[in-house]
């Protein structure tokens, strides 16, 4: 039995990121040091961060992140997020100053060059579940297949402190689902934010009462004959991107990752952190290390 106290709170570096840049920017204002560092996004995700330490208090604490644009899923699909417009060019200085807090903190930056944060995140989970109850901090729904008896998904909602922490059972009760039919969901109807089409023509409707009447993608594979001309038609004509998309919602779980597990446990490096606080004209931020 995993001991109630261990808990992981694995942060998905990213999503928290770019909620707090597009959160304090909307109005044009660009939070920036008065030798004209922007910081607004590094700012919000600090406030993000201690939010969630003190609503969770993790034992242990890890931030993962994309480690560049191009991933395997770029050479599986060469259109592959291409879709995606850059980074806004106050954000783009603030990529390396995070981790930089971040690891001022004390807690371990994790990526690995051509894979996706989320494949990191759902690496850990895998490793991680046995002995400790693992969260994963986020705002990505893509997150959800990596639910499982150990491990919950905590998204971000709009404002602060606002969450919807999914388990098995709330993951089913909100959107009548298990974790691994998320992937197979995205096999059919695709994924217009990450710009591949699943089968042309299926959308969430029908790919859900698919999903819902045979469970699988085998299961509407080994039912053909029984679904209308039209649907059927379609997955005859996408079989080739019906097996590719999937492919490419599929978390992965393998990544050559290098980690301790002792340097995640949280202990803040008070001091090292008000000094970064300091030179980032963070003083606003002090009060929140109380909590930690």
């Amino acid at each position: 039995m995993i001991d109630d106290k261990k808990k992981f709170l694995i942060v998905d570096g990213m999503a928290l990121l770019f909620r707090a840049y597009f959160a304090t920017s909307y109005s044009g204002y660009i939070r920036k040091t008065s030798a004209g560092m922007p910081t607004n996004a590094v700012y919000g995700f600090i406030q993000y961060f201690f939010d969630a330490i003190s609503t969770f208090s993790p034992t242990h604490v890890v931030c993962c992140w994309d480690m560049g644009a191009s991933t395997f899923r770029n050479e599986s699909y060469s259109l592959y997020k291409k879709n995606r417009s850059e980074a806004p060019l106050e954000l783009i200085p603030q990529f390396d100053l995070v981790k930089k807090v971040v690891a001022e903190m004390g807690v371990p930056n994790v990526g690995v060059i051509g894979y996706e944060a989320d494949d990191c995140i759902g690496t850990l989970t895998r490793q991680l579940q046995d002995d400790f109850e693992a969260l994963i901090l986020t705002g990505d729904h893509d997150m959800l297949q990596l639910i499982t008896e150990q491990v919950k998904v905590v998204i971000m909602n709009k404002g602060r402190l606002n969450y919807t922490v999914y388990d098995t059972e709330t993951l089913f009760a909100i959107k009548q689902l298990t974790p691994l039919q998320i992937i197979d969901l995205k096999a059919f109807m695709g994924d217009s934010s990450d710009n591949y089409p699943g089968v042309r023509g299926i959308g969430e409707k029908i790919a859900f009462k698919l999903i819902s009447e045979y469970k699988t993608v085998e299961g509407c594979l080994e039912n053909l004959n029984k679904l209308p001309q039209g649907v059927r038609s379609k997955i005859e004509a996408n079989l080739d991107m019906l097996h590719l998309s999937r492919d490419l919602a599929r978390i992965r779980l393998d990544v050559p990752i290098e980690w301790d597990i002792e340097g995640c446990i949280w202990q803040l490096r008070r001091d090292e952190t008000i000094k970064m606080f300091d030179q980032l004209e963070f003083t606003g931020l002090v009060k929140l290390l109380d909590v930690s």
